[in-house]
């Protein structure tokens, strides 16, 4: 049975358990003070997380997945078009949504919890895959207009990067208030709401200390001991499901994407 690691961003993006780290994204991108100004002024995910997420999905296998290519340019449109109208300012904080820098952070966000869920579960890999999956995850930013030269040339420029970004970080009021509406998913069906506090546990502990406590999620040591023991029984059994399961997900977004088309509302 292979239980190796993913070795490219296709493989890696079937893998349902990535999205075990979309809360993670979603706060670091919002403690991104012109992100959480757009978002707080144009989105109506915390009402619609379930239709955000879809959408989120869409685009990213929309972008990665040759089983979706048919809907690839149809779907990048749709994105530029959902944030034509997102820039202005909020709080001081000026942000547009065709900000490179924007793009940038956004793009970093998905990778960095992508790839802490995959070291997670599937430990180190050889550089060269790294790499290579490192490198592919540009064109989630360069689809929508970020230029190629913004994404860093490499992991170790990426570090550097991402050190830099996350030291400059604020958590704005809107953002707490977002990442709270999220978790309370008022709107959200029943099943959802039952699963808010395993995502919002997933996410305190993936985010990083000063993000998570700016935040004002809580977490001790007792609660770091209940992470490391859950993704140790993730990381002995994730891999040993079937590839349908593992693969169920994206599977059905994708079915979705190709016979449904892309979602119409913004956010």
């Amino acid at each position: 049975m292979d239980v190796k690691s993913p070795r490219t961003d296709v493989q890696l993006a079937w893998e349902g358990i990535v999205l075990a780290g979309a809360g993670a994204a979603i706060a670091l991108q919002v403690a991104h003070r012109p992100v959480a100004a757009g978002v707080a002024q144009h989105s109506n995910f915390t009402a619609d997380p379930l239709g955000r997420l879809r959408r989120t999905l869409q685009y990213i296998y929309a972008v990665v997945l040759p089983e979706a290519q048919l809907a690839r340019t149809t779907v990048a449109n749709w994105v530029s078009r959902a944030h034509e109208p997102v820039e202005g300012t909020l709080d001081g904080a000026q942000y547009s949504a065709a900000d490179p820098d924007t793009q940038r952070w956004v793009t970093s966000t998905l990778y960095w919890t992508a790839e802490q869920v995959r070291w997670r579960i599937w430990g180190e890999q050889h550089p060269d895959d790294a790499e290579q999956i490192y490198r592919s995850y540009a064109v989630l930013g360069t689809a929508l207009g970020m230029p190629k030269e913004y994404w860093p040339r490499d992991r170790a420029a990426f570090q550097q990067y991402w050190e830099w970004q996350t030291s400059d970080l604020e958590v704005t009021k809107n953002a707490r208030q977002i990442m709270a509406d999220l978790f309370a998913a008022e709107s959200a069906p029943a099943w959802l709401r039952t699963a808010m506090p395993l995502a919002k546990f997933l996410t305190a502990g993936l985010l990083p200390a000063h993000i998570r406590i700016q935040l004002g999620l809580d977490w001790d040591g007792a609660d770091s001991m209940r992470e490391d023991r859950l993704w140790r029984v993730l990381r002995r059994t994730y891999p040993r499901l079937p590839t349908g399961i593992r693969h169920a997900p994206t599977r059905f977004v994708v079915t979705g994407l190709t016979y449904k088309g892309p979602g119409t509302r913004s956010g």
